[in-house]
């Protein structure tokens, strides 16, 4: 298994999905209920387990800012404290539960699961594109029954497109053309670039542009480890400069606990953003794609989990990134 960054900062949720209403979620194994403050401006994030008997207080209620734990009344303010118990004035000392740092950025939101004292916002890698005014976009959240590390493997080898999303948005050329590589070790980022001079126009982008005939495709992927994945890809028709349709495709993928990942897509584009048939296609038509990932990684975690082990694994020139990243998430995971 892919070991856990703790001192990193992932996604808990979309911004959208944060209300008055406790929502949870387990980020590196730890359970999380979230909640949005009655200002609407602050998003906490508390340990779902209530101190005096574990009762989930995702499954409790809010009484203004405090969550009031649904068995026996705990009630806690929103760093944790726990303020009221029943049938007594004193609250133990102990009577509290762990406080995460949270920052609402680019739609998502942020959690720091490690030292609160090391959580800096700054630290944040951008997805400017999600809120960019002329942008719109589409999204959704799978969660995957696999290692974390396997999403990661799958998103920076999009040679799997020709293989396992023919007929959506793979063609031969995707797997044919030759990749380059960078790596920025300090910085955690891995960089997969795949330019397409002359290719087939998947039907995912013909729908989307009403580009007929081939295209130009420009793959150009930033992995910034752990957690955000970002695929700039450029469309024009062959030969030409123009139009150019810009697509931003997003994931952030947020280990759940062993063996499990939260799968946080979305799409952009700056093209027809008022055309709402066309956002309801980019929709399904993703979500079938994600779903494809979803059913082959899920199958793959499988395999691996009935074999005796260790294996040997064979890598090619295609795998240059995914083995770039493993080795900047053992860093982390190290550091």
């Amino acid at each position: 298994m892919t070991p856990f960054a703790r001192n990193q900062w992932y996604v808990a949720a979309y911004g959208s999905e944060v209300g008055r209403e406790l929502l949870a979620r387990t980020v590196l194994g730890e359970p999380i209920a979230l909640y949005r403050t009655e200002d609407s401006d602050t998003v906490v994030a508390l340990a779902d387990r209530c101190v005096h008997r574990r009762f989930p207080l995702s499954e409790s209620r809010l009484d203004g800012d405090r969550v009031v734990c649904g068995y026996h009344g705990f009630t806690y303010d929103t760093t944790g404290t726990c303020v009221q118990v029943p049938g007594q004035k004193r609250v133990p000392r102990t009577a509290r539960v762990s406080s995460y740092p949270t920052v609402e950025q680019d739609s998502f939101v942020w959690i720091w699961i490690g030292d609160p004292a090391l959580a800096d916002p700054l630290t944040i890698p951008r997805a400017e594109h999600l809120v960019r005014p002329g942008w719109t976009t589409v999204r959704g959240m799978e969660p995957i029954d696999a290692d974390y590390g396997l999403l990661v493997d799958n998103l920076l080898d999009l040679s799997h497109e020709t293989y396992l999303h023919g007929g959506y948005i793979g063609t031969p050329e995707v797997a044919e053309t030759h990749i380059t590589t960078e790596v920025d070790e300090a910085a955690g980022v891995v960089r997969v670039g795949r330019h397409m001079d002359d290719a087939e126009c998947p039907p995912f982008y013909a729908r989307s542009t009403g580009i007929e005939g081939r295209i130009s495709r420009k793959q150009d992927i930033e992995y910034h480890a752990p957690c955000l994945y970002l695929l700039h890809s450029r469309i024009t028709p062959v030969g030409q400069d123009s139009p150019a349709f810009l697509t931003e495709i997003t994931y952030a993928i947020t280990p759940s606990a062993e063996g499990k990942v939260y799968d946080f897509w979305a799409v952009s584009r700056d093209f027809a953003v008022d055309d709402a048939e066309l956002s309801s296609f980019l929709r399904d038509f993703n979500h079938t794609v994600v779903m494809q990932d979803v059913d082959a990684l899920n199958l793959l975690q499988t395999a691996l989990d009935a074999e005796p082990g260790p294996y040997q694994e064979l890598s090619i020139n295609i795998d240059t990134g995914g083995l770039a990243a493993r080795r900047i998430l053992a860093r982390l995971a190290d550091r």
